[in-house]
């Protein structure tokens, strides 16, 4: 019984974190509006990758008019890469959860499935709010 809480809560954090990231990437690139959990040159801390590089590297005007077709260049291989990972995450969390709910009792899996629903609903809010925040 302690080992199916165990798997079942791992199983829980791992599909949260999947599922959010399945939010990444809004129409600029940069995902999480620019504050997303993962970093790199495209989304995440640093926002906008330009600025980014024009201060920490002090890029001169021409430097930075050569940089940003690069980067821009980059925006959807990134977002076609993340969107493959994404796909792929998610069969993978599909395969997980339909091995542990059987696993469970009728009362386990009714939890189960709450926690599920739960979870869909708080990214179907943030959902709509990112689409709030776009118009």
């Amino acid at each position: 019984m302690k080992r199916t809480m165990i798997t079942l809560a791992i199983a829980s954090a791992l599909g949260l974190g999947g599922i959010a990231g399945l939010q990444a990437g809004d129409k600029e690139g940069r995902g999480h509006g620019g504050r997303g959990m993962h970093g790199g040159m495209h989304g995440g801390k640093w926002g906008n990758p330009l600025e980014h590089l024009t201060q920490g590297l002090d890029l001169t005007a021409d430097q930075e008019a050569k940089v940003q077709p690069i980067l821009d260049q980059t925006k959807p291989q990134m977002r076609a890469i993340h969107e493959e990972a994404m796909q792929k995450m998610r069969a993978v969390m599909e395969n997980t959860t339909a091995q542990i709910r059987p696993l469970l009792t009728p009362e386990q899996q009714q939890k189960f499935d709450a926690m599920k629903k739960a979870h869909e609903d708080m990214m179907q809010a943030h959902r709509a709010m990112k689409e709030a925040r776009q118009q």
